[in-house]
């Protein structure tokens, strides 16, 4: 009988066979720890020669998360390229409906289809993990209809094998908090614009810089919903720090600064479709 140990080395020698066999790949490379895992598993694989890490940075990214793309690719010795992308030129994205991710996803695999082609790669690699199908994830299905791979998926690693294994790689982030693109903060529905996409940087940022290293602004109008860990809602929620989000969100334009009870949970703002689809099921 096997051991989840040899359970999870069978898992991690499916995802590098995957990977041979794909002879050279492109990696969609964010530098969270899912992208430089897999960005990893390919340089063993496949040689630096046969790997390309590219990241996509637009309007819906940081410019800290470039800086540590940039430092991720090159502490794992792997040749990185920046694609500049416009998101909110996306036909619908600005509107931000449901099925925002997979307009956004689409247009950037093609990009990298494109790239891959252009620069005789067989295959574009993504670094979805098993537990991404837990979650209304649309840009997964964008990634299945241009060819786009996900060797961790494929392979059966979930988020906390994925960090488990980026650890005993010795991976510089394999605890790195996840970050999805500043567009997950807004409500469907709510239109996106740039002016709002940097304020929830620049809110995001000031709460990182008052010790929150997990956090999200979730963007309801005048109202910021303030996702932290757990760990640190009673910490957020005494005087002196309290005051200090506050402030800080207040001189940002928001008129209301609520703490969510629940703290921080991915796909949080999916949560009433999850709501709307269980009422349907049930009637």
């Amino acid at each position: 009988m096997s051991s989840p140990a040899d359970e999870e080395r069978a898992r991690e020698a499916r995802a590098r066979a995957l990977l041979g066999e794909l002879e050279s790949v492109v990696v969609a490379f964010s530098g969270g720890v899912d992208s430089s895992l897999l960005l990893r598993l390919a340089l063993d694989e496949l040689g630096p020669d046969r790997v390309l890490a590219a990241t996509a940075h637009g309007d819906v990214h940081t410019e800290e998360e470039l800086v540590a793309a940039r430092e991720a690719a090159a502490a794992l010795g792997a040749r990185h390229i920046v694609i500049s992308t416009d998101e909110l030129a996306v036909p619908g994205f600005s509107a931000n409906p449901p099925d925002r991710c997979y307009l956004c996803r689409r247009v950037m695999y093609a990009r990298l289809q494109e790239l891959a082609e252009a620069e005789g790669f067989a295959a574009v690699v993504d670094g979805a993990n098993s537990d991404d199908k837990a979650d209304y994830r649309p840009g997964t299905h964008a990634a299945e209809e241009l060819g786009v791979r996900g060797p961790l998926a494929e392979a059966g690693i979930g988020k906390s094998e994925v960090r488990a294994l980026a650890r005993r790689l010795g991976l510089s982030n394999a605890d790195l908090p996840s970050s999805p693109c500043l567009s997950s903060r807004f409500p469907y529905g709510e239109s996106i614009t740039s002016e709002k996409l940097r304020v929830i940087e620049v809110a995001e940022r000031g709460l990182r810089t008052l010790g929150f290293e997990t956090v999200r602004v979730r963007h309801h109008g005048d109202i910021a919903r303030v996702e932290v860990a757990p760990a640190d809602l009673s910490r957020a929620a005494e005087g002196p720090t309290r005051h200090a989000i506050v402030r800080l969100l207040r001189d940002l334009g928001y008129l209301y600064v609520t703490l969510d009870l629940e703290g921080f949970r991915s796909g949080s703002l999916n949560e009433p479709l999850r709501h709307a689809a269980a009422l349907k099921e049930d009637g």
